[in-house]
């Protein structure tokens, strides 16, 4: 993994995405650091799932600009990227956690190829190594190294959001988008889930974008915050100082709806 000290990894400036007359989101820009985790907080329909697609390449912002550090070459603006160079840049230097596994996963293969074909798209033909790269990051995952060859429909949904992840991070990602990737899972497995992905942020200096509704999320999470309404960040800032002491009347509503619900 490389690292590098010439400023931040992650440029976005002005990012705005409309649907006809409807704005999904409006004017975002932040800088995001090697080795930072800012969450993005908000309801249902705040433009935070807008936003992080608008970032990932999967829609195409209407205005502004997303910039990432691609080593020599400086801060490259990503949208003027060609679809191979945006494609090998997600296979690589990127990763996407969904919120639904089954749309980031391959169902009809096996759990050890969802992850080994990961490697093979980047030239690895070793049936040994890869092999072995899989078993080491299905163990740091926790799935059980017997059921490499299952078929992630014979997993639990715990177990296919830590196969998810296991395939964006054999390539070992520099930052890695997740949308929601704690939604619908039960306290517990949020819970290993959660400690998890602490874990592996620290361990490889992973820098990380998470969307989510859950403010326990971030809290654990994040370092810093950004909370979005109508497709607007109405409050940014360190994560502990805006749950703890929140100046928008909404980041106010929101954190007060979760200590008294």
């Amino acid at each position: 993994m490389s690292v590098h000290d010439e400023g931040p990894l992650l440029k976005v400036m002005g990012v705005t995405k409309y649907f006809g007359s409807r704005v999904g989101c409006r004017d975002v820009s932040f800088d995001l650091w090697p080795g930072e985790v800012l969450g993005i907080v908000g309801e249902s329909g705040s433009g935070k799932t807008t936003l992080l697609s608008s970032l990932s390449g999967y829609l195409e912002p209407s205005t502004g600009t997303v910039k990432y550090w691609m080593g020599q070459e400086g801060l490259v603006d990503v949208g003027r990227l060609s679809d191979p160079q945006r494609r090998y840049l997600m296979r690589t230097e990127w990763g996407m956690v969904r919120q639904n596994p089954r749309e980031g996963l391959r169902m009809r293969v096996s759990a050890g190829a969802n992850v080994g074909e990961r490697l093979m798209a980047l030239g690895a033909r070793h049936y040994g190594k890869i092999r072995s790269e899989v078993f080491k990051w299905l163990d740091r995952v926790e799935i059980d190294l017997g059921r490499v060859d299952d078929s992630p429909e014979t997993f639990s949904g715990g177990m296919l959001q830590r196969l998810q992840i296991a395939r964006n991070l054999v390539t070992k990602p520099r930052l890695v988008l997740m949308d929601e990737p704690t939604g619908g899972l039960d306290v517990s497995v949020q819970a290993r889930l959660l400690d998890l992905m602490r874990s592996l942020v620290s361990e490889l200096g992973l820098s990380l974008i998470i969307v989510t509704h859950d403010l326990a999320v971030v809290r654990l999470l994040a370092h810093r915050l950004l909370v979005m309404r109508n497709g607007e960040v109405v409050e940014s800032g360190l994560t502990d100082q805006v749950l703890d002491d929140p100046h928008h009347a909404y980041t106010q509503l929101l954190v007060s709806s979760v200590i008294q619900p």
